[in-house]
Protein backbone atom coordinates (compact mmCIF):
# COMPACT_ATOMS: atom_id res chain seq x y z
CA UNK A 1 0.00 0.00 0.00
CA UNK A 2 2.80 2.94 1.03
CA UNK A 3 4.08 2.01 -2.69
CA UNK A 4 1.07 2.98 -4.31
CA UNK A 5 0.49 5.65 -2.79
CA UNK A 6 4.37 6.01 -3.45
CA UNK A 7 3.72 5.92 -7.37
CA UNK A 8 0.15 7.54 -6.76
CA UNK A 9 2.12 11.13 -5.57
CA UNK A 10 4.74 10.94 -7.84
CA UNK A 11 2.90 10.04 -10.97
CA UNK A 12 0.72 12.71 -10.23
CA UNK A 13 -2.56 10.77 -10.08
CA UNK A 14 -4.62 13.06 -6.82
CA UNK A 15 -7.75 14.44 -8.22
CA UNK A 16 -6.12 17.81 -8.37
CA UNK A 17 -3.30 16.96 -10.48
CA UNK A 18 -5.66 15.06 -12.40
CA UNK A 19 -7.94 18.03 -12.37
CA UNK A 20 -5.27 20.46 -13.70
CA UNK A 21 -3.65 18.51 -16.21
CA UNK A 22 -7.62 17.98 -17.38
CA UNK A 23 -8.17 21.44 -17.88
CA UNK A 24 -4.68 22.45 -19.26
CA UNK A 25 -4.86 19.72 -21.67
CA UNK A 26 -8.59 20.72 -22.60
CA UNK A 27 -8.03 24.69 -22.73
CA UNK A 28 -5.15 24.46 -24.85
CA UNK A 29 -6.86 21.83 -27.78
CA UNK A 30 -8.53 24.92 -28.55
CA UNK A 31 -11.91 22.78 -29.40
CA UNK A 32 -15.25 24.41 -28.14
CA UNK A 33 -18.21 22.14 -26.11
CA UNK A 34 -21.03 24.95 -25.29
CA UNK A 35 -24.11 22.53 -25.96
CA UNK A 36 -25.92 22.69 -22.37
CA UNK A 37 -29.37 21.15 -22.89
CA UNK A 38 -32.54 21.74 -24.69
CA UNK A 39 -30.57 23.34 -27.29
CA UNK A 40 -29.29 25.86 -24.50
CA UNK A 41 -25.91 26.39 -25.05
CA UNK A 42 -22.38 28.45 -23.59
CA UNK A 43 -22.27 31.85 -25.17
CA UNK A 44 -26.11 31.58 -26.01
CA UNK A 45 -27.22 35.41 -26.37
CA UNK A 46 -29.45 36.55 -23.78
CA UNK A 47 -32.03 37.96 -25.97
CA UNK A 48 -31.93 34.40 -27.67
CA UNK A 49 -32.08 32.07 -24.35
CA UNK A 50 -35.44 34.35 -23.32
CA UNK A 51 -36.88 33.79 -26.88
CA UNK A 52 -35.67 29.99 -26.98
CA UNK A 53 -37.44 29.25 -23.08
CA UNK A 54 -40.75 30.95 -24.77
CA UNK A 55 -40.91 28.22 -27.56
CA UNK A 56 -39.96 25.69 -24.86
CA UNK A 57 -43.03 26.87 -22.34
CA UNK A 58 -45.24 27.26 -25.27
CA UNK A 59 -44.63 23.51 -26.40
CA UNK A 60 -45.65 22.56 -22.67
CA UNK A 61 -41.86 21.41 -21.48
CA UNK A 62 -40.57 24.22 -19.52
CA UNK A 63 -42.63 26.36 -16.55
CA UNK A 64 -41.56 29.56 -14.79
CA UNK A 65 -39.83 28.27 -11.41
CA UNK A 66 -39.99 28.96 -8.14
CA UNK A 67 -40.60 32.77 -7.39
CA UNK A 68 -40.41 33.75 -11.18
CA UNK A 69 -36.77 33.12 -10.91
CA UNK A 70 -35.71 30.02 -12.78
CA UNK A 71 -36.95 27.41 -15.51
CA UNK A 72 -38.51 24.64 -14.24
CA UNK A 73 -38.10 21.52 -16.43
CA UNK A 74 -40.16 18.27 -14.50
CA UNK A 75 -37.65 15.17 -14.82
CA UNK A 76 -39.95 12.22 -15.82
CA UNK A 77 -37.77 9.33 -17.31
CA UNK A 78 -34.18 10.81 -16.95
CA UNK A 79 -34.17 9.89 -13.18
CA UNK A 80 -35.06 6.91 -11.31
CA UNK A 81 -37.73 8.29 -9.59
CA UNK A 82 -39.76 11.83 -10.97
CA UNK A 83 -37.77 15.07 -10.43
CA UNK A 84 -37.59 18.71 -10.86
CA UNK A 85 -34.79 20.83 -12.58
CA UNK A 86 -34.42 24.24 -12.12
CA UNK A 87 -32.05 26.52 -14.08
CA UNK A 88 -31.33 30.21 -15.02
CA UNK A 89 -27.84 30.96 -16.54
CA UNK A 90 -25.43 33.70 -15.60
CA UNK A 91 -24.82 36.43 -18.73
CA UNK A 92 -21.45 38.29 -19.16
CA UNK A 93 -21.39 40.83 -21.86
CA UNK A 94 -24.93 39.29 -22.95
CA UNK A 95 -23.85 35.92 -23.57
CA UNK A 96 -24.39 33.02 -21.27
CA UNK A 97 -20.89 32.50 -19.37
CA UNK A 98 -22.54 29.95 -16.84
CA UNK A 99 -25.38 27.73 -15.91
CA UNK A 100 -26.37 27.11 -12.35
CA UNK A 101 -28.93 23.80 -12.44
CA UNK A 102 -30.53 22.56 -9.14
CA UNK A 103 -32.18 19.11 -8.91
CA UNK A 104 -34.55 17.61 -6.72
CA UNK A 105 -36.88 14.80 -6.24
CA UNK A 106 -40.69 15.83 -6.16
CA UNK A 107 -41.35 13.61 -3.43
CA UNK A 108 -38.68 13.67 -0.91
CA UNK A 109 -39.09 13.61 2.64
CA UNK A 110 -36.48 13.44 5.85
CA UNK A 111 -37.65 10.13 6.15
CA UNK A 112 -37.37 8.37 2.43
CA UNK A 113 -33.61 8.14 2.31
CA UNK A 114 -33.55 6.61 -1.44
CA UNK A 115 -35.21 10.04 -2.59
CA UNK A 116 -32.26 12.08 -0.55
CA UNK A 117 -29.25 14.21 -1.66
CA UNK A 118 -27.13 10.61 -1.84
CA UNK A 119 -29.24 8.53 -4.50
CA UNK A 120 -30.03 11.71 -6.34
CA UNK A 121 -26.77 12.79 -7.08
CA UNK A 122 -25.63 9.06 -8.42
CA UNK A 123 -28.92 9.43 -10.74
CA UNK A 124 -27.77 12.57 -11.96
CA UNK A 125 -24.24 11.25 -12.42
CA UNK A 126 -25.88 8.76 -14.33
CA UNK A 127 -27.73 11.07 -16.47
CA UNK A 128 -24.70 13.09 -17.37
CA UNK A 129 -22.48 10.65 -18.21
CA UNK A 130 -25.23 9.14 -21.09
CA UNK A 131 -25.41 13.06 -22.09
CA UNK A 132 -21.52 14.40 -21.80
CA UNK A 133 -19.60 10.87 -21.43
CA UNK A 134 -17.01 9.56 -18.91
CA UNK A 135 -13.95 11.48 -17.47
CA UNK A 136 -15.99 13.23 -14.17
CA UNK A 137 -13.17 13.34 -11.72
CA UNK A 138 -14.42 12.73 -7.80
CA UNK A 139 -13.46 15.45 -5.58
CA UNK A 140 -13.76 14.56 -1.91
CA UNK A 141 -15.01 17.28 0.74
CA UNK A 142 -14.86 17.55 4.23
CA UNK A 143 -18.11 18.81 4.70
CA UNK A 144 -20.27 18.31 1.30
CA UNK A 145 -18.78 14.49 0.80
CA UNK A 146 -17.99 13.88 -2.90
CA UNK A 147 -18.37 16.07 -6.10
CA UNK A 148 -17.20 15.32 -9.72
CA UNK A 149 -15.84 17.60 -12.17
CA UNK A 150 -15.51 17.21 -16.04
CA UNK A 151 -14.08 19.83 -18.27
CA UNK A 152 -14.38 18.98 -22.18
CA UNK A 153 -12.58 21.96 -24.00
CA UNK A 154 -13.85 25.36 -22.81
CA UNK A 155 -16.71 23.20 -20.72
CA UNK A 156 -16.73 22.62 -17.13
CA UNK A 157 -19.44 20.44 -15.41
CA UNK A 158 -19.84 20.44 -11.40
CA UNK A 159 -21.95 17.96 -9.69
CA UNK A 160 -22.30 18.13 -5.75
CA UNK A 161 -24.83 18.01 -2.95
CA UNK A 162 -26.41 21.24 -1.31
CA UNK A 163 -28.35 19.75 1.36
CA UNK A 164 -30.07 16.92 2.15
CA UNK A 165 -32.73 17.54 -0.69
CA UNK A 166 -30.67 19.06 -3.66
CA UNK A 167 -27.95 18.60 -6.18
CA UNK A 168 -25.97 20.78 -7.64
CA UNK A 169 -24.73 20.36 -11.51
CA UNK A 170 -22.51 23.89 -12.85
CA UNK A 171 -22.12 24.29 -16.67
CA UNK A 172 -18.86 26.87 -16.54
CA UNK A 173 -17.17 28.55 -19.93
CA UNK A 174 -13.94 28.08 -18.62
CA UNK A 175 -12.40 30.79 -20.78
CA UNK A 176 -14.82 33.04 -19.78
CA UNK A 177 -13.83 32.27 -16.03
CA UNK A 178 -10.02 32.70 -16.80
CA UNK A 179 -10.65 36.16 -18.36
CA UNK A 180 -12.77 36.91 -15.59
CA UNK A 181 -10.77 35.18 -12.62
CA UNK A 182 -13.88 34.15 -11.33
CA UNK A 183 -15.47 37.41 -10.17
CA UNK A 184 -18.57 37.80 -11.48
CA UNK A 185 -19.70 34.94 -10.18
CA UNK A 186 -22.91 34.60 -8.29
CA UNK A 187 -23.58 30.70 -7.61
CA UNK A 188 -21.97 31.64 -4.10
CA UNK A 189 -19.37 29.92 -2.07
CA UNK A 190 -20.79 26.63 -2.63
CA UNK A 191 -19.31 25.77 -6.14
CA UNK A 192 -16.10 27.88 -5.02
CA UNK A 193 -15.44 25.71 -2.33
CA UNK A 194 -15.52 22.54 -4.34
CA UNK A 195 -13.32 23.73 -7.11
CA UNK A 196 -11.05 25.99 -5.56
CA UNK A 197 -9.32 22.67 -3.82
CA UNK A 198 -8.35 21.69 -7.20
CA UNK A 199 -7.60 25.02 -8.86
CA UNK A 200 -4.58 26.88 -6.67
Amino acid sequence: MPLLISVCIISGCTPRAKYEKMLKNELASGVRYDSLFMGIYLGMPEKDFYTHCWVLNGQGLIRQGARNMTVEYQLKDELKYPGTMDFYPEFVQGKISEMPVRFLYNGWAPWNKKLSSDSLQVEVLKWFKKMYGDGFIEVKHPERGIAYVKVNGNRRISIFKEDDLHVWAIYTDMLVKKELNDSTSKIGNIQKDITKKLEK
